[in-house]
C-alpha cells in the first residue's frame, strides 16, 4: 500500500543524498574547494523541498522547523546533520570558521530535535568516513 510506496520513496532519497554528498565532501576534501560543499547545501534543500540559499541562510532551528514540516524529517534526519557536521568540518579546514560555525549549529539542532546522535554515521557514509574523516 501506501506505506510501502513511500517508504521506498524514502530510502531512494536517501540513497540519492547519500551518494551526490559523498561525493561532494570527497571533493572539497580533496581539493580543498568550497564550491564542493554548495552541493552539499543543494542536496539538504532538496531534502527539504527549499531553495539552497533559504536552506543555508536559515538558523539551526528554523531549519529544523523546515525539516518538520517536509515531512520526511525523521527518516532523513540523521543523514542531513552528519551532511552538515561534515561540512562544517571542512569549512573549518579551510579557514571559513562563519560557515563552519552555522553548519555545526545546525547540524547539532537536527540532530537533537529528532535525537540523532552526530557522532555516529549513516552506513552509507562509512566508506567516506574511514577516507576523509577518521584521520
Amino acid at each position: 500500500g501506501f506505506y510501502m510506496l513511500q517508504r521506498d520513496y524514502i530510502l531512494e532519497i536517501i540513497a540519492d543524498f547519500s551518494r551526490a554528498v559523498t561525493q561532494a565532501l570527497k571533493e572539497a576534501y580533496d581539493t580543498k574547494d568550497p564550491k564542493s560543499l554548495e552541493i552539499v547545501k543543494q542536496q539538504v534543500a532538496e531534502l527539504i523541498d527549499l531553495s539552497p540559499e533559504t536552506a543555508c541562510a536559515l538558523a539551526p532551528d528554523s531549519l529544523v522547523t523546515m525539516m518538520l514540516l517536509s515531512g520526511v524529517a525523521d527518516s532523513v534526519a540523521e543523514y542531513v546533520s552528519y551532511a552538515l557536521e561534515r561540512a562544517s568540518r571542512i569549512y573549518d579546514q579551510l579557514g571559513d570558521t562563519d560557515a563552519s560555525g552555522l553548519r555545526h549549529l545546525q547540524a547539532q539542532a537536527v540532530a537533537e530535535s529528532f535525537n540523532c546522535d552526530l557522532s555516529a554515521v549513516p552506513k552509507e557514509f562509512t566508506e567516506l568516513e574511514a577516507e576523509c574523516f577518521e584521520k
